[in-house]
């Protein structure tokens, strides 16, 4: 895993979508091994606070300070739905240098649909075949945007087994989802304690 000791902070963070104050005044400091669990409504700004901590939006106030190579998932998975599933996550693994592709397809249950074009995939399998993207980054941050969505229960129940190693190995990860994981130690808040009073707004 890259860095030895990474972290995700943000200080005092307000962010907007158009001209909509979502929340206001966030601030956390994620530490090797940690794990954090945002709450919220659709809406809400759940997304919109990845996409600042990910550095694809610019926060409205405050500060995100980041240690460590980052691994993003959220609804866009990078897979061309054109090619089958294994060639088109080769090339991510190529980049990544992935040592063992195959072990990483077997952990996530890919192997069967390893011809499968990537557009006929189901959204859990979509969802799969996008974490395994995020295993072979080796990356030590963790943005996981709705994780859960889509998947039976004994794939829910391995993401929140990939969440545990991670950290135990001395990843951070930051998940935002409307469903429970299972992570022993794992923080929580929800992006709703932090919205604006109507005033502000």
């Amino acid at each position: 895993m890259q860095a030895a000791n990474p972290s995700l902070i943000a200080e005092n963070l307000a962010c907007r979508r158009g001209e909509r104050l979502l929340f206001r005044r966030l601030s956390f400091a994620l530490a090797p091994g940690a794990a954090c669990h945002v709450t919220g409504a659709n809406g809400a700004g759940k997304t919109t606070l990845i996409r600042a901590l990910a550095g694809l939006t610019k926060p409205y106030a405050g500060e995100v300070r980041r240690e460590g190579a980052l691994a993003l998932l959220d609804e866009r998975s990078g897979l061309d739905p054109d090619l089958p599933l294994a060639r088109s996550l080769a090339f991510w693994f190529g980049l990544d240098s992935v040592a063992d592709p195959a072990a990483i397809m077997a952990r996530l249950r890919l192997e069967t649909l390893a011809e499968v074009p990537v557009g006929y995939l189901s959204t859990g399998q979509r969802k799969r075949a996008a974490l395994a993207r995020v295993i072979g980054q080796n990356a030590a941050v963790w943005l996981l945007d709705e994780p859960l969505s889509g998947l039976d229960t004994a794939s829910q129940d391995l993401v929140s087994t990939l969440v545990c190693e991670h950290c135990e190995s001395g990843g951070i990860a930051l998940i935002a989802s409307h469903q429970p994981l299972d992570v022993p130690g794992m923080t929580s808040f929800a992006i709703e304690d932090f919205a604006p009073a109507e005033a502000e707004a």
